[in-house]
């Protein structure tokens, strides 16, 4: 399949999730490093924010860490960089090699032409969407392989998310198109 068509294929947001220590003191965290918030009546783990990558870090004293905002796999690699020095800096004894993976991409896509919704609902199988404009102006798609959600708007426009590759999503794309040709 050709890259070209994938030109307005555009990642919005990469989540990733793991384990990067044993066990993280939060109270002396939140401390030691200036951009690391605590606030325990309000979440139960410390929100450490990083500008270069611009991510959104969670992390809880069981040493687990999810992270947010990330727009590319170097982003990732980078992110978490800044993220276990500065807890190692702060004293937290980390993994050498954090456990940390790609939980969840979305993506945005414009198919550039006009999509019958309703004509979507009508065509296809029912199961797997769910549609009710008065609630939600987007048509919901669940696409079972790859396990992908998609959100069309009769824009043209697609929300893709659920994947854990770029690959995920591409190939539910390619299903999803496949699925509209037969219907446009």
């Amino acid at each position: 399949m050709e890259e070209k068509r994938y030109d307005s294929l555009k990642i919005e947001n990469i989540v990733a999730s793991g384990v990067i220590a044993d066990s993280i003191d939060l109270v002396e965290v939140s401390k030691k490093i200036a951009s690391c918030e605590l606030n325990t009546k309000r979440f139960p783990g410390a929100v450490f924010r990083i500008e270069k990558p611009k991510i959104a870090s969670l992390i809880f004293s069981s040493g687990k860490v999810v992270l947010t905002g990330i727009r590319n796999d170097q982003a990732l690699v980078d992110g978490l960089k800044i993220i276990m020095a500065s807890l190692k800096e702060a004293g937290v004894d980390t993994y050498d090699v954090p456990r940390v993976a790609v939980t969840n991409i979305v993506c945005s896509y414009d198919i550039g032409k006009y999509i019958n919704l309703n004509k979507v609902v009508i065509t296809l199988n029912l199961e797997n969407i769910e549609y009710e404009p008065e609630q939600f102006p987007g048509l919901v798609y669940r696409i079972k392989e790859p396990k992908i959600v998609a959100l069309l708007f009769s824009s043209g426009k697609i929300i893709l998310t659920g994947g854990k590759t770029i690959e995920d999503i591409k190939r539910g794309l390619d299903f999803l198109e496949q699925k509209l040709e037969s219907i446009m």
